[in-house]
């Protein structure tokens, strides 16, 4: 233990010269609490949370016991003015069979409904507070102005409620709604709050791909959980300030899961709407996959896979062909460490005819683009409680950037490592799509070469992305591992 301790205060010299006490969001005062009079346990507990992302918890495997829950689609209220009514409610979910679990829900006890919009759309949307603390809704990827984008300043009291109205002005897409009240995501989040978006235009429908809500286009919401012994999701017992990862896998909020398919090939919208685990998806039986979207629209062309990493937020929406698999043997999604995340039952059915054309979209990156010199840079830093962005936590009066209305600008986001080697950080920016122009000066792989709005960057590696904000206002930009987004991982930038 003492060895653990000495290794934890030189880590955590280095982080206070590495920028971390520079803060200037945070009384001296605090500061000096913060090092000066930590105590050995808590040192050791901060190594011991960090060292959790090295040796990560494995998940159970599925049983494949209980069909796949597909989230409902929200009924439009007003076909004219297209109206939803979105309720964040706190609620009771059987998740386990003969036990009530307490959860939250937007409409409902646990997770959301799925919002359907179309390019062109001008909706309205109706936002109620119905739980005992203040939350907020935030449109996960929606190009936005930012009054509405729902981040930690648009905090809604409980029994409060505001109407939103914007218009749909982006290409189809997955994206998705959770909550981002200052200091409270993770465990809002933890405890049920998410949501799930379509975005659909001519374009999409024009593709032939697979459409079928439900039977051969499933949404997949991979989130982690540690129950307690009474089988409560007890989050404050769970939490990890490095991000909180669990043993136990839901899909759409159900365990131990499986789906049923038929012989067709079906679309799997993969979520990874976990506070902190990263997911590599492949098939247990070694065969490849195409996928053909990232976060924010269509690759131009499908991609071969045979596996895909995602980091929390990130989607990818993927094609599996189960009438070309052999169905003989178990056939099943699994983990990079070959858990068993989702087993698939094959019927002797055939089912609908779709394809996946060659070319989907037409997405560029321009050599005016590429051309661009770097005018943001955005360094990533620390662990636990300690983490920072260019040196500094979080301050809702601060604005760190500012970038012009419609005018495309070059960041660069630098993952600086620590004394431990560093973690991998899910890097996210609010109210816009962006192009990655490159991974340590090299081209971005071909499933990445589609518009994002989160991305994964490894310790000490540098990513260039090419960004356009749509509208004015403040936005957030921060690391997607939950508890670092609470612990003051985040910035703002003020678009004029």
């Amino acid at each position: 233990m003492g060895i653990k301790i000495k290794i934890a205060a030189v880590a955590i010299s280095l982080l206070v010269i590495g920028g971390c006490s520079t803060n200037n969001s945070q009384p001296a005062e605090e500061k000096d609490h913060d090092i000066g009079e930590m105590d050995h346990s808590t040192m050791s507990d901060m190594m011991e949370g960090h060292m959790s992302h090295d040796e990560v918890t494995s998940l159970n495997d599925s049983t494949g016991e209980n069909e796949l829950k597909i989230p409902s689609m929200l009924e439009r209220e007003d076909e004219n003015s297209i109206v939803y009514t979105v309720r964040a409610q706190k609620g009771k979910t059987e998740i386990f069979d003969g036990t009530e679990t307490e959860t939250y829900g937007y409409n409902g006890s646990f997770l959301g409904p799925m919002l359907r919009f179309e390019k062109g759309d001008k909706v309205k949307i109706r936002t109620i507070n119905e739980l005992e603390e203040a939350t907020t809704f935030h449109w996960h990827g929606l190009e936005v102005a930012a009054d509405v984008d729902g981040g930690p300043h648009d905090a809604l009291k409980p029994g409060e409620e505001k109407v939103i109205e914007f218009e749909v002005t982006q290409e189809a897409s997955t994206l998705w709604f959770h909550p981002h009240p200052k200091g409270k995501t993770a465990e809002q989040v933890y405890n049920g709050l998410a949501g799930l978006i379509y975005i659909e235009d001519e374009n999409s429908k024009s593709l032939g791909l697979p459409t079928d809500y439900g039977k051969n286009d499933i949404p997949l919401i991979f989130q982690d959980r540690t129950f307690d012994d009474k089988k409560q999701l007890n989050y404050s017992a769970a939490k990890n300030e490095d991000g909180t990862i669990g043993d136990t896998l839901l899909i759409n909020g159900t365990l131990n899961p499986k789906l049923t398919v038929n012989k067709e090939k079906v679309r799997l919208r993969l979520l990874n709407g976990s506070n902190a685990r990263n997911y590599t998806f492949k098939l247990n039986t070694g065969d490849s996959f195409v996928q053909i979207a990232t976060d924010g629209g269509y690759l131009n062309e499908p991609v071969n896979l045979k596996e895909v990493t995602l980091t929390p937020s990130e989607r990818a929406e993927i094609v599996v062909d189960f009438s070309q698999l052999n169905t003989e043997n178990d056939l099943a999604l699994i983990n990079e460490e070959g858990s068993i995340l989702l087993p698939f039952e094959v019927s002797d059915q055939s089912g609908a005819i779709s394809r996946i054309p060659g070319e989907m979209n037409d997405f560029s990156l321009t050599e005016e683009e590429m051309k661009l010199p770097v005018t943001k840079k955005v360094e990533l830093f620390g662990m636990m409680d300690m983490v920072t962005i260019n040196g500094k936590k979080f301050d809702p009066e601060r604005i760190d950037l500012t970038q012009q209305q419609g005018v495309t600008e070059v960041w660069e986001i630098y993952n600086k490592p620590d004394m431990m080697g560093g973690m991998i950080h899910p890097f996210h920016i609010h109210g816009a799509q962006f192009k990655i122009i490159s991974r340590d000066g090299e081209e971005p792989p071909e499933n990445e070469r589609g518009w994002k709005d989160s991305i994964s960057i490894k310790p000490d590696e540098r990513v260039k992305i090419a960004i356009q904000f749509k509208h004015k206002g403040v936005y957030m930009f921060h690391c997607h591992i939950l508890e670092h987004e609470d612990n003051g991982m985040m910035g703002q930038v003020k678009v004029e």
